[in-house]
């Protein structure tokens, strides 16, 4: 990896680390609208606003960054309900949004003509309120009711309400769900599945419902019937239909963790019948198909399957007992799945090769599966595709973008050329960027793959203003993609941006992920600092001029390059993030992620997570770089007292720190493109203005 800086090779090693103190001084801070609380967060927005926020620079890249964001020439994504594509849209005139129609002999038009069926603005006016967009579910084959889904303040509880798609208006009398963590799903017309808060004891140790329960039109919603009940350990129960034309049939799911679930047939009668395959393996059912991808190497009917493999059965022998799977995907070292999309007659592989895109068609024949190429796939960026409408033809959306190269949506129709609907505008000018893909070497000598854009005529002197970018959990992969506002914020402008592939992330598959779970959670640390090492050895930047940023697990990650590797950056942002991992599983939905980094109640395994709580490893005596800590008051996942603590916590040792809190916007931080405007222009003007300091 060439020669490390000493202070670098220094900062690597284990930290010091302070005892937990008995007494936490700041957690009257996760109070999360006390009065005393939210003047404190007003006081430390005005005084970031002021620091980054008053001057021209910020209002003319705020101005640039919210015309990107309501932009009319972005792609209105659509899905196909009955004869009409829907898409829900924001803009300047449509702040909180309309949900829209149209038909696809109109959307194959440059400008379409939409229809709008419910306008959030104005809904908002007419009840006083603040309502986020969280979806909508109709009733096949009509499709002219539908359970619609709306957040005050895009918190992640929401309520349902029933609306009605040939009045556009909401049904008076109708099904309601009040405002919990939950949902409501159709069985038919006069009868929902709902999970959500009955009151006492109804809820798991992560907030999120126990019970499922089957509700009938014009009865209380205390009448609902039992279909299951959870454990208040397990994460999340709930009950679905599935309404495929031939193939109806209900399914309750116990999600006892991430990646770890149970999933139930129930019958006509009311009883369940378990899926036999064992919670590790993520289970699907499509028309007669059970879908099995196991996250660990398994044995079963005599043949073992490597973990990240594919696998189908039909559905039925399975229940009956026959156990002999199909294997239409096993990973290589470099490559995983990142997705299975089935459409009427076929099923396409979306494969990973060293984070990049491979797509096959594969067809059920009386003779086995056979596998064909996917016709006029691109064969540059990253390459996404999704159903058109599963029951009834082979039609797929399917994009290609990249970091430099905006996205096009395609109508793809298997075996033939697909067609080329819409592409994005150049949001910013990328002429004289380009994209390279490096691997660094990680302590333990894993290959990391990281993707790096910058100008063609950068110089290898140390100086170039870099900003590193990870996430590094729940399997979540990192592939590039066309953004007009890290365009416009940062690489137009001359900025290095940099996206690493860590462990903990799903690049390269389950393994990948489980590689940093708990006790090995510092793996996914240590590659990120070997890219930031690598960048360094390379000479394209240095500490002084290396800046980080990470949003929730992502927040996490910054916050322990912060504190375990102060003396590889020059700044470092840290969003709606976990950084207090002793109280983490006690505070809104962190109990639900004990099985990615550990129970701190359990001593065996507190002397590990503290190893990467930030609130327990900093260190008043040492030296930070500056920290911008950002998140949202109505982030009802992550909850904003990690980040209130850790700021004041920093500011009590005269630390270089500035914090904003968002009062609206959930666990995205933002609840409209004014706020989202807002709060990236911060993100990229103190990155900027610190990194271009020295």
């Amino acid at each position: 990896m060439g020669a490390l800086m000493p202070a670098a090779a220094q900062s690597a090693k284990e930290p010091a680390m302070s005892a937990p103190t008995p007494v936490d001084a700041h957690q009257w801070l996760e109070d999360v609208e006390g009065e005393r609380q939210l003047a404190w967060v007003r006081e430390r927005n005005a005084v970031s606003n002021k620091a980054l926020a008053d001057n021209a620079e910020f209002r003319q890249l705020e101005a640039e960054l919210l015309a990107i964001l309501n932009s009319d020439a972005k792609i209105p994504g659509v899905y196909k309900m009955g004869d009409y594509y829907y898409n829900f849209w924001q803009d300047k005139q449509h702040e909180r949004g309309i949900w829209r129609r149209t038909t696809l002999a109109e959307y194959r038009k440059p400008n379409p003509q939409w229809e709008t069926v419910l306008d959030l603005d104005a809904l908002n006016r007419a009840e006083g309120e603040n309502w986020v967009w969280h979806g909508a579910s109709c009733l096949r084959p009509a499709y002219t009711r539908c359970l619609i889904a709306l957040s005050r303040g895009g918190a992640d509880a929401d309520v349902t309400r029933e609306f009605d798609l040939a009045s556009k208006t909401f049904v008076e009398g109708g099904f309601f769900r009040p405002e919990a963590k939950g949902s409501l799903g159709w069985i038919d017309e006069n009868t929902v599945f709902v999970q959500t808060d009955f009151g006492a004891g109804s809820l798991t140790d992560s907030g999120y419902p126990r019970q499922t329960k089957i509700w009938k039109r014009g009865t209380p919603l205390a009448s609902a019937e039992l279909v299951f009940e959870g454990k208040p350990t397990d994460m999340y129960i709930s009950s679905f239909r599935d309404d495929t034309p031939g193939y109806e049939r209900d399914f309750v799911s116990n999600t006892v963790a991430f990646y770890n679930n149970e999933l139930y047939l129930r019958g006509q009668d009311g009883s369940l019948t378990k899926v036999d395959v064992p919670n590790s393996v993520e289970k699907g059912v499509h028309r007669e198909w059970l879908t099995l991808e196991p996250r660990q190497d398994w044995t079963v009917g005599g043949k073992t399957y490597k973990a990240g493999s594919y696998l189908v059965a039909n559905f039925n022998d399975w229940m009956a007992g026959k156990r002999e799977p199909v294997v239409l995907f096993e990973p290589r070292d470099n490559s995983s799945l990142a997705s299975a999309v089935w459409t009427r007659n076929h099923l396409v592989l979306n494969v990973l090769e060293d984070v990049k895109n491979k797509l096959t068609v594969l067809t059920p024949t009386a003779n086995g599966w056979q596998r064909s190429a996917f016709v006029g796939a691109p064969e540059i960026g990253t390459v996404n595709v999704g159903a058109v409408d599963s029951d009834e033809s082979d039609a797929l959306w399917m994009t290609a973008s990249g970091y430099t190269t905006p996205t096009t949506l395609y109508l793809a129709e298997i075996g033939k050329q697909p067609e080329a609907l819409k592409t994005m505008p150049s949001f910013f000018n990328a002429e004289d960027l380009q994209v390279e893909q490096h691997f660094a070497t990680s302590k333990d000598g894993t290959r990391v793959p990281y993707f790096i854009v910058h100008k063609k005529d950068m110089k290898l002197d140390g100086n170039n203003p870099t900003l590193l970018y990870g996430y590094g959990g729940f399997e979540v992969s990192l592939t590039p993609g066309y953004s007009g506002t890290i365009g416009k914020g940062w690489t137009e402008k001359g900025g290095v941006y940099v996206v690493a592939n860590i462990r903990g992330g799903g690049e390269y598959g389950p393994r990948w992920h489980q590689a940093a779970l708990k006790q090995n959670r510092h793996k996914a640390y240590e590659d990120f600092a070997a890219v930031a090492q690598d960048l360094i050895a390379r000479n394209i930047t240095r500490p002084a001029h290396l800046g980080v940023q990470g949003g929730s697990n992502g927040g996490l990650l910054t916050g322990n390059m912060l504190t375990q590797y102060p003396e590889l950056f020059g700044a470092v942002v840290i969003q709606v993030p976990l950084l207090d991992m002793r109280r983490y599983n006690q505070l809104l939905a962190g109990a639900s992620w004990m099985a990615e980094y550990g129970n701190p109640d359990k001593p065996e395994e507190w002397a590990y997570i503290q190893k990467f709580s930030p609130y327990h490893l900093f260190d008043a005596s040492r030296n930070y770089p500056p920290v911008l800590i950002t998140t949202s008051t109505r982030d009802d996942r992550v909850h904003p007292g990690h980040a209130r603590k850790m700021a004041a916590l920093m500011e009590s040792a005269n630390k270089n720190v500035l914090y904003y809190e968002n009062i609206e916007g959930g666990h995205g931080g933002a609840a409209n493109n004014a706020q989202r405007a807002h709060m990236t222009a911060l993100v990229y003007s103190f990155l900027w203005n610190t990194l271009n300091k020295k």
